[in-house]
């Protein structure tokens, strides 16, 4: 019979212990903090997103009916909702982003080779953001509206895998074009966008760095057809032309020469128009990328359903950017076992697995032997499968 370590112990293992001491010195997170640390904060919340807790409370009875198991998992402080609640309030969130983005940056190599779906090998990047909605009177720091109180989730994400490569917290009121400002272009790789980030000046900035975009455009635009390339209509195409922006203002921000694509969605019968500086790749591939960009609008559609970023252990905005942040860590911890381990499973049964066996004492890969051994009906058809990797 195994007498080792937990699963839990296991899964914490993956977690790189001298980074984390790093981000907790670089905010002075030690400070009068030995009774409960940072790490136990990590290890509580990251305890509640895997198990599904609903409160302090919750955590609090959780991990107190396993005592006797709790020092051997990794936990130092004495497990209190007041002890929890305090620490929320007053380590800095900051710790936890940037722990986060040491995940990101470990977990990216690793899913560098997944396929896009279409031929192309430079990188791809998704960028797009998503509205936490807060109740005002409860959160009145997040005010969006006049009644109503809203997070926002800013993310870039790399479409190889499902990585974000960037995430912003910000309040609700914030614009979508002005996170731009916050991304480093990386030459050579693609920035798909919606039309809510079609600012001239600061895609200039992106096409100054070498780095591609691909955007919708607005019927608003003025602009000045220079040529036009012939397409093959039956693909959906209608036309491909280079233009310059005409207006004062655009072509003072932007006076280098755009690429115009028209494409008509034979699915949904729609007409779709893009803007892009590539002039290289063919009309139906800068259409393909346009596409692939509703896999961020699934990422956040997959970590509303599975990790708790819509209900808050605190009202602050410490606390619920702590919560936030450790969800996106745990999140990515996840995608690193994956691959680490090379387990079959998709995040979304490793994540199930891992809520039921978290206290097991049993070798992590032996709780995954059998998932694909169950009868595919227990899983729900309306669970979000999507990041299949």
């Amino acid at each position: 019979m195994y007498v080792g370590r937990t699963v839990f112990a296991q899964l914490m293992e993956h977690l790189p212990a001298y980074e984390f001491q790093k981000c907790v010195a670089r905010y002075g997170g030690a400070f009068r903090k030995r009774s409960f640390s940072c790490l136990d904060q990590f290890f509580c919340l990251g305890f509640a997103q895997l198990t599904y807790r609903e409160s302090l409370r919750d955590i609090e009875a959780c991990l107190r009916s396993v005592q006797a198991k709790l020092y051997h998992m990794g936990f130092r402080g004495r497990i209190s909702r007041s002890t929890l609640a305090d620490a929320n309030e007053s380590i800095d969130w900051r710790i936890y982003a940037d722990f986060a983005q040491v995940l990101i940056t470990t977990a990216r190599p690793m899913y560098a080779d997944e396929p896009l779906g279409f031929d192309l090998d430079s990188t791809v990047y998704a960028l797009d953001s998503t509205t936490i909605a807060l109740c005002l009177s409860v959160f009145p720091w997040a005010r969006f509206q006049s009644t109503n109180g809203a997070v926002k989730l800013h993310t870039l994400l790399d479409l190889r895998g499902s990585i974000p490569a960037f995430i912003g917290v910000s309040d609700g009121k914030r614009s979508d074009v002005s996170i731009l400002d916050e991304i480093p272009p990386e030459a050579g790789a693609f920035y798909v966008m919606d039309r809510g980030y079609l600012d001239f000046a600061r895609l200039h900035t992106f096409h100054r760095a070498g780095a591609w975009f691909v955007s919708r455009t607005k019927a608003d635009i003025l602009m000045h057809q220079c040529s036009s390339r012939p397409v093959d209509k039956t693909t959906g195409l209608r036309s491909d032309q280079t233009v310059l922006l005409t207006s004062v203002v655009s072509r003072k921000h932007y006076p280098d020469p755009l690429r115009r694509i028209h494409f008509q969605d034979l699915d949904k019968h729609c007409s779709l128009g893009f803007l892009t500086n590539n002039f290289d790749l063919p009309a139906l591939t800068i259409a393909q990328l346009y596409q692939s960009r509703w896999k961020v609008e699934l990422f956040f559609k997959w970590i509303k359903q599975h990790l708790r970023i819509k209900a808050f252990y605190g009202t602050s905005e410490n606390a619920v950017k702590t919560q936030l942040w450790i969800a996106i860590a745990i999140y990515v911890l996840v995608a690193i076992l994956k691959k680490r381990l090379a387990l079959d499973a998709t995040l979304y049964q490793i994540l199930q697995v891992l809520s039921v066996t978290l206290f097991e004492k049993t070798p992590i890969l032996r709780a995954f032997d059998d998932v694909h051994a169950q009868p595919k009906s227990i899983i729900s058809p309306s669970q979000m499968n999507l990041i299949d990797f």
